[in-house]
């Protein structure tokens, strides 16, 4: 074990080096430039085809997708509001400070329109499988649009290997070691129940993921939102001093404090920006295979929904998380993880309740992420194997639940970090090469289906 953690603490340092952190924010920022800003500029367009056609959207017949528009949306949000928007931002707040937030917030709003780029590209090079069901994501416009098969299987691999760390790994070592903490049960007992619960939804496809994260983004993101944000509405006069650590914290070392083992510019940059990708996933390549199975008339309009994802994920849920967390001030104490965002809340609620409340909300945002991120792997097996892969790939997913129960979670992060990273770099080359051809998707208004007159384009 020591080996491996030299061996990917190596690689990391490689990952998420400064060509990575350029890499990373630049595709975002050069996205956003070209398509002119449209976290921004098409506010009312996201907010129509999104949020305002949710029951219009249950109505339609699929005739261009399997499951209902809003219906992959919601399962895509599921895949990233996750254990990382509470242990994630617990550890990135314990390990580089309050200004870890601020280079999340940066990633988060130029990621909107790297998200936004990655699901229209998706939908443009999709395709049918044996089943006839709707598929696609990174690696079919990678392959299809590159013209690069090899890049498109490395892709894969990475996405099954980041998945089944982040996803089946991360997510259930969050969980189980919050139910530890608070009941002392045993994590190999909890992640046998988690597999279970997993397996009765993954089983039944795409289809049953949608029923379920339907009803469960909504009512999991609603109230996580709303206890936390009264929690920091009730506290406003300390807010100043909060942002003011935040956005100087940002660009100042941190020394040591407490508990608190200080921090340089670099690795605040660093763990801000490695903890928002782990959480809102913009540029990693994930979030077009949920939304490849959308029923939805233009291209772009399922695009708007992976703007909304990373707003939703970031921009408030981790804001909320990591403002509670610093107007605690528990951050220096040298705790971490889900025992950090437990020592906050419980500051702030009485008795025991902010316990019960991180507890709960662990455990539904991973449940959430376990019964959607296994059919990213499912795609990317399929993809590489065909058809005779999809079983056993969620087979293996329900087994690495169980082996997530027993993990370490300095070492399963860190792990994550790096896989996340590896993944990233295939996709965001992608984009990058083929901007041209998203341009041209986006200004002409391309309806699910069509094609623009020549693929050829490029930067």
């Amino acid at each position: 074990m020591e080996i491996i953690n030299e061996v990917n603490s190596f690689v990391n340092d490689i990952v998420w080096g400064p060509i990575m952190i350029a890499l990373l924010l630049g595709t975002g920022i050069f996205l956003s430039v070209r398509l002119k800003f449209p976290q921004l500029s098409r506010i009312k367009d996201i907010r129509k085809v999104t949020l305002g056609r949710m029951k219009e959207d249950h109505r339609r017949q699929t005739e261009h997708g399997t499951i209902a528009s809003a219906k992959a949306g919601l399962a895509s949000i599921a895949c990233v509001v996750g254990t990382g928007n509470i242990t994630g931002v617990a550890t990135a707040v314990a390990t580089g400070g309050p200004g870890a937030l601020f280079w999340m917030w940066l990633s988060a709003f130029f990621g909107m329109a790297t998200k936004f780029a990655e699901i229209v590209l998706g939908l443009y090079y999709r395709e049918k499988n044996e089943r006839g069901e709707y598929i696609g994501g990174a690696m079919f416009y990678i392959y299809k649009g590159l013209k690069s098969k090899w890049m498109a299987y490395f892709f894969c691999i990475m996405a099954i290997f980041s998945y089944m760390v982040c996803g089946a790994i991360v997510d259930t070592n969050s969980i189980v070691l919050g139910i530890q903490a608070q009941w002392h049960v045993p994590p190999l007992a909890s992640g046998i129940i988690m597999a279970f619960l997993t397996a009765i939804v993954i089983l039944g496809g795409i289809t049953r993921i949608g029923d379920v994260c339907e009803w469960l983004t909504p009512l999991m993101s609603l109230i996580y939102i709303v206890i936390g944000g009264l929690i920091v509405i009730l506290h406003l006069p300390q807010l100043p001093h909060a942002f003011a650590m935040i956005f100087t914290g940002a660009f100042t070392p941190q020394g040591a404090t407490g508990g608190f083992a200080g921090a340089t510019v670099m690795q605040i940059m660093t763990v801000g920006l490695a903890r928002g990708l782990n959480s809102n996933e913009a540029g990693m390549g994930s979030s077009p295979t949920l939304n490849c199975s959308a029923n939805v008339d233009y291209i772009e309009n399922q695009g708007f929904w992976g703007i909304v994802e990373v707003f939703l994920d970031t921009m408030i849920i981790n804001t909320v998380t990591g403002l509670v967390i610093v107007l605690s001030g528990k951050w220096v104490t040298g705790i971490s993880g889900t025992e950090l965002a437990m020592h906050a809340f419980s500051t702030f609620m009485p008795g025991h309740i902010g316990n019960y409340f991180i507890l709960i909300s662990t455990f539904l945002f991973g449940y959430s992420c376990l019964i959607t991120s296994s059919f990213l792997c499912e795609v990317s097996g399929e993809f590489i194997w065909g058809k005779k892969a999809v079983l056993p790939v969620r087979w293996i997913w329900i087994a690495f639940i169980v082996v997530g129960s027993v993990g370490g979670l300095e070492f399963v992060w860190d792990l994550a970090d790096t896989a996340n990273g590896l993944m990233a770099i295939p996709n965001l080359i992608a984009l990058l090469l083929l901007s041209g051809t998203l341009v041209r998707i986006y200004k002409e208004k391309i309806p699910t289906g069509g094609k623009i007159k020549n693929e050829d384009t490029n930067l």
